[in-house]
């Protein structure tokens, strides 16, 4: 309890805590609180009983008052908000249902004592006309209840209490914010976190020589230090002692580091064992300590200071640290979103102990609550605690007790790189209990993804659009497709954005025209883009490994089938895994021969392609809503033309409608080609099942460790042509050849230069005259934003005069119909693909930097689910 002086006195309160004001009414704990916390902070009961009843004085109204009071309390605290209760809290009772919310919350409670004298509280509530008829009796009572109260409030749970005598001592004080112990956001690192040691001081110095740290020795050639010459930090998660064979080594080492500011350490459930120990307390001597001990006591034999220096080290260790901007959590036993930041005995308890089901397993030991399968917080969770053979990733947290003192191996996460440094145990220090081919907490896959991640109205944050929203009933169709016909959601990490198409033209006879395109860019102050083939097959994206085995351990692809294809609504684009594997095989053939598995430093890519014929993958489609309508004017109109010629040469005057169903056939036999020129045959009788297939691969979307959707539209198409090259598909420069892969032919144009504008409209007028589908607009340098730094349409699609016909109708071109056609509303598609890509952009940073993959779908998901959205399906 802290009583203050006549003198301005700070009175130290944690950032995060509940300060409940104690004192009767008059005292001055409104004006208290507004002099030194914000408004939105505090919570005054009067407000809450005169938002219950519309009358701050309403004593009546008092139970709902504090109910609502509560209420807010607590949705602060569980938002981590520093709460201020403004209420006179003279009597236990009160105090007790505070100090009981602060402990749900798991933050400190504070008390601060207004000790006013009686007739100064007579007077101020006489001075308040909705007080002025107060009784003195209330007053007073106040000040019994205050008086019994101060030498109990300590022992009621607040851990700060603050005592102010006097009106003097009130004006005088003031607040000072301490920052928690295990908050240290304002370290960003890097760092490198060490995993559980049990006195394996020689596999220590090892790791610390991998990650390039250099020892300091004391005269006895001990190793007393280690830094880094890029200024590095070491974090370890606990558990340096115990089993091993030089605990006071590893203890010495630590305690080095940390007091010269090189490491940080949190305490493991053996240091909490030894500093009791230490301290003159009973323990259990078991599990390791009786070698620790005897360790300590021959350490002892020669620096006496050393067992209390270890003691005073331990007891200084903190449960747990939230650090780097609260991206990154480190304890020992693992920690749920809740307790990051907190302060409790129950947050203490879980760091070091985790949390267990109540049962035990074969070996006696208890059985592990799997917290990490349901974690879903955005900071990343470093722990030890429970060995595994391999420190893995899992929902963002990963475990690095691999087992050291039982032969296994001392692993190091860097930190912000998450890559992973071990060096192997130099033999068994200690037999363990559980066989170490154990997994960590939550298994080696555990529940990655959960339903609630997806239902509901969702809202997804990204850092290229801010935050896209998911109506209800998108999120439930997209949750149907992707529960029913969907890929492997492990493998599922990108889908494409829809694409707009350029505003309509008007050009006579055309719907879509360049020149739209090229404006449009320039409005936007994009000078330079790029002219892509568009090539008319299913959109397809591709996952390619170096092989099987990667592709297993990766991204869980079963079947020995070295990666994945699928459509972009996420289904699988073959149903025979044979035909997918052999397609993958050669893909992966051709990078490897192109040199970009070492170019790239990867071990897979991620393509958005083009995959042909487009009756691949849309028979139903074609027999059904296309080749039906082909047929049926081939079937009606030569009987037409043949009775109205009939007719007409028996001197009937049908010329106009002669003429008019003359144009109807040659549109309608229009038609049938127009879709005809994508379809063709694939394997068939002695050929080989992937014959005939082509697959056109135009961007290169991410790497091991890297998103590359924003690499430049050239440079993409330049390792790409690499890759066709390899296969026959092409000599490197887009010109089209043989085999599974096939080119994309561009051209790059300047938007400012009319020359180079109409040489992109002639190249496009070519293309599509020779039976192509039409090209995609991109800005060349693939992102960009307008001067008011809005995001730009990634691409636009400007179609074929030709192939809109299969989209539009045989007759679309005649006047009357175009008319009516160019009436096309594109605002909502064009919103829909930006939110899209977006999306899309999110979900590859987040693949890119090992997020895990509950994170990745959710953008993956949102993608799928605005495809619900209602939007004109030909545009």
């Amino acid at each position: 309890m802290t009583a203050t002086t006549g003198t301005p006195t700070p009175l130290a309160v944690p950032d995060l805590s509940l300060v409940v004001l104690v004192g009767a009414t008059g005292s001055g704990k409104s004006t208290f609180a507004a002099r030194h916390f914000k408004p939105t902070e505090t919570v005054s009961s009067d407000f809450c009983r005169g938002l219950v009843s519309d009358d701050e004085n309403d004593q009546s109204a008092s139970k709902d008052a504090f109910d609502v009071l509560h209420y807010i309390v607590g949705k602060r605290l569980a938002a981590g908000r520093l709460t201020v209760v403004d209420a006179t809290n003279v009597q236990s009772e009160a105090r007790k249902q505070l100090v009981a919310l602060a402990r749900e919350h798991d933050v400190l409670p504070v008390a601060i004592v207004l000790d006013v004298p009686e007739d100064v509280c007579a007077a101020r509530n006489a001075a308040r006309p909705d007080r002025a008829g107060l009784a003195r009796r209330v007053i007073q009572r106040h000040q019994r209840e205050l008086r019994r109260s101060l030498k109990h409030l300590e022992r009621e749970g607040f851990r700060k209490v603050h005592v102010l005598r006097g009106t003097g001592q009130v004006e005088a004080a003031g607040i000072v914010r301490e920052r928690r112990f295990n908050d240290l956001r304002h370290l960003t690192g890097p760092f490198d976190i060490i995993g559980d040691i049990h006195g394996c001081r020689s596999e220590l110095e090892s790791l610390l020589g991998e990650l390039g740290y250099t020892l300091v020795r004391d005269e006895a050639g001990r190793p007393v230090d280690a830094t880094h010459p890029e200024g590095r930090t070491v974090v370890f998660v606990g558990d340096l002692v115990d089993r091993g064979p030089d605990s006071p080594g590893v203890l010495r080492l630590a305690m080095g580091m940390v007091a010269a500011g090189h490491a940080l350490c949190v305490p493991g459930n053996h240091e909490q064992k030894l500093g009791r120990y230490l301290g003159g307390r009973q323990v259990r001597i078991a599990h390791g300590l009786a070698e620790t001990i005897e360790q300590m006591e021959r350490e002892g034999e020669q620096d006496p200071s050393f067992r209390e220096k270890a003691r005073a080290f331990i007891d200084s260790l903190v449960s747990h640290y939230v650090l780097d901007d609260g991206r990154l959590v480190v304890c020992h036993a693992g920690l749920p979103e809740k307790y990051h930041g907190r302060t409790s005995g129950r947050v203490r308890s879980h760091a070091l102990y985790g949390d267990t089901t109540g049962e035990t397993d074969e070996f006696g030991l208890p059985v592990r609550y799997p917290w990490a399968e349901d974690y879903r917080g955005r900071a990343a969770v470093v722990y030890g605690h429970t060995p595994t053979p391999q420190a893995t990733w899992l929902n963002n947290t990963i475990c690095l007790d691999t087992g050291a003192v039982f032969g296994g191996k001392l692993t190091a996460l860097r930190w912000p790189e998450r890559e992973l440094v071990d060096v192997p145990a130099e033999q068994v220090w200690y037999e363990p209990v559980k066989p170490l081919a154990s997994e960590a907490p939550g298994g080696a896959d555990g529940r990655p993804l959960d339903l609630g991640d997806v239902t509901g109205r969702r809202v997804v944050e990204t850092r290229h659009l801010g935050r896209v929203a998911v109506k209800e009933e998108n999120a439930a169709a997209a949750l149907e497709v992707m529960s029913r016909f969907a890929a492997d959601p492990q493998q599922l990490v990108y889908l494409p954005p829809t694409m707009a198409p350029c505003a309509t033209s008007k050009e006579e006879g055309y719907l879509e025209h360049p020149a739209e395109a090229f404006a449009a860019y320039r409005a936007d102050g994009v000078r330079q883009v790029i002219c892509e083939e568009k090539h008319m097959g299913s959109r397809a994206v591709v996952l390619v490994c170096r092989d099987a085995d990667v592709a297993r351990e990766r991204f869980a692809v079963p079947g020995g089938v070295p990666g994945a294809v699928y459509t972009r609504t996420g289904r699988p684009f073959f149903d025979d895994t044979a035909l997918a594997g052999t397609v993958l095989e050669r893909l992966g053939r051709c990078v490897g021969e192109a040199g970009l598995w070492d170019e790239l430093e990867t071990d897979w890519l991620l393509l958005d392609a083009e995959l042909m014929p487009w009756s691949l993958k849309a028979t139903g489609l074609l027999r059904n809503q296309y080749a039906a309508v082909g047929a049926a004017a081939r079937t009606v109109f030569p009987g037409a033309l043949a009775a109205l010629e009939s007719a007409a040469a028996r001197g009937v005057d049908v010329s106009g409608l002669l003429a008019r169903q003359r144009e109807r056939a040659e549109d309608a036999e229009a038609f049938t080609e127009a879709y005809g020129r994508y379809c063709w045959p694939v394997g068939g009788e002695g050929a080989e099942p992937a014959d005939g297939i082509r697959l056109a691969p135009f961007q290169i979307l991410a790497v091991q460790g890297r998103s590359l959707a924003t690499l430049p539209h050239d440079q993409q198409l330049a390792l790409i042509d690499r890759v066709v090259a390899a296969d026959g598909g092409g000599d490197g420069s887009g010109v089209a050849g043989g085999g599974l892969l096939a080119p994309t032919r561009r051209l790059v144009v300047d938007t400012e230069d009319e020359e180079s504008v109409t040489a992109g409209t002639r190249w496009w007028l070519e293309l599509t005259a020779a039976g192509g589908e039409g090209m995609v607009v991109k800005p060349l340098q693939a992102y960009a934003r307008d001067a008011d730094g809005r995001l730009v349409q990634p691409g636009v699609k400007c179609r074929g005069r030709e192939y809109l016909r299969i989209i539009y109708g045989s007759e679309y071109t005649r006047p009357d119909n175009l008319a009516r056609l160019r009436v096309r509303h594109l605002g909502h598609k064009r919103s829909l693909a930006l939110r899209e890509y977006a999306l899309g952009l999110e979900a590859l940073d987040r693949l890119a930097e090992g997020e895990p993959l509950w994170r990745v779908h959710e953008a993956v998901f949102a993608v799928l689910a605005l495809e619900s959205e209602p939007v004109d399906p030909r545009l």
